[in-house]
């Protein structure tokens, strides 16, 4: 179970925000503060069983700011190694991972080595996963440096790396033994990968939380925009929500299962695409979110303003909220219907969706009609209409 998201942790002598991950595999802290980087070497001195690290960086971050993060470890006492990966959905791949795994074991880590993942989701996913296989596993760290891996991919445990045939359909579920969370190192992020990560955000209002939704609705555009005290309430808030989901149900065989809201389109159209930029994930999130709203409403399972206030709020803050605007590829609705049976939710081929029966309440729902998820989607394609108009 997970402590209220301001709670401090026992004997911390460190003023945060922090929420406690409790899961059958491992028990941790997320610690959420600004400045949080230059003090990660005393508290992971405290957490790990050696001070012995492989650092796995986003290289653009660590140009920006894994000064500050070696000066700490540096002087907390630690003997580490950096390996620089790019940044983008093309590293998560078994090329990489290969090459990331053989610079790993030429620096003879032993079991006590902690792999430390310093970058965004895809560094977090790709990172972890060779934590989980070095050595049949080694002490695994997240230090997230964008919204989305924040508030999203550090939590949980949930690593791998994609396939042709689909996103992350290679991986393993192995729990951190802590995320540290800076969010002053988001001043730096480009505005269109901040926006990605807000997709992650609404969803957790959406599928859990309709006052926190409300919220998003009249503040969400001002945390954007830089109000660094509502940017870091709803990391907190979003990260109390995956907390808790993860506590009761750590490797996706019940509840977790809604954390994919909006997901089973948008991973279909980052596979369309080739997992290039032409789509980050939180846009085909946010896409997905809104073709999901609208694919509940049309079963009946919410009421037109529902959707309408999805598709307001996610077009109010920039965020795509359709696929018309992509290439062709990624518009066909028997190509899209393919990608999304291979869904990891999807049970013998079976279309498999987590919709809304009401804002703030998500199901799993199984067997959706082909028919009627391809009749959406050429709606879309063809005009834009949605049905909330």
């Amino acid at each position: 179970m997970t402590q209220n998201p301001s709670a401090q942790p026992a004997q911390s002598p460190f003023p945060q925000a922090s929420i406690h991950v409790a899961t059958t595999s491992r028990s941790y802290p997320i610690w959420l503060q600004p400045g949080l980087l230059a003090q990660a070497g005393e508290r992971l001195a405290s957490l790990l069983p050696a001070k012995r690290a492989i650092v796995v960086a986003d290289e653009a971050v660590w140009h920006r700011h894994g000064q500050a993060l070696a000066d700490n470890l540096a002087a907390a006492e630690f003997s580490f190694h950096i390996l620089t990966v790019a940044g983008g959905e093309g590293s998560k791949s078994y090329s990489q991972l290969e090459q990331l795994l053989e610079r790993a074991l030429a620096l003879a880590p032993d079991r006590q080595t902690a792999v430390i993942a310093f970058g965004g989701g895809v560094i977090g996913d790709l990172a972890g996963f060779a934590a989980s296989i070095l050595l049949r596993g080694l002490p695994f760290v997240q230090i997230p440096t964008t919204l989305l891996a924040m508030v999203d991919s550090s939590v949980g445990g949930k690593t791998g790396i994609n396939s042709p045939h689909g996103k992350n359909l290679i991986g393993s579920f192995y729990q951190p033994h802590a995320v540290l969370i800076d969010p002053t190192v988001l001043t730096t992020l480009p505005h269109r990968q901040l926006l990605a990560g807000y997709a992650e955000v609404v969803k957790y209002g959406l599928i859990a939380d309709p006052d926190f939704f409300a919220w998003l609705e009249r503040h969400g555009a001002a945390a954007l925009d830089g109000d660094a005290a509502k940017l870091c309430y709803i990391i907190e808030r979003s990260c109390f929500h995956k907390a808790a989901i993860v506590g009761q149900d750590e490797r996706e065989g019940g509840v977790r299962a809604l954390l994919n809201f909006g997901h089973t389109l948008g991973h279909a159209l980052e596979a369309a695409l080739g997992y290039s930029d032409a789509l980050l994930h939180g846009e085909g999130v946010a896409i997905g979110m809104v073709f999901a709203t609208e694919l509940s409403q049309h079963l009946g399972l919410i009421a037109p303003e529902v959707a309408k206030r999805v598709r307001q709020h996610l077009t109010a803050v920039g965020l795509p909220i359709d696929h018309r605007h992509l290439p062709a590829v990624a518009q066909d609705p028997q190509s899209l219907l393919t990608l999304m049976a291979t869904d990891k939710k999807a049970v013998a081929g079976r279309l498999t969706f987590v919709l809304l029966d009401a804002l703030g309440h998500a199901l799993v729902q199984r067997d959706v009609p082909s028919a009627t998820v391809s009749a959406l989607l050429a709606v879309e394609r063809v005009d834009g209409r949605c049905l909330a108009d």
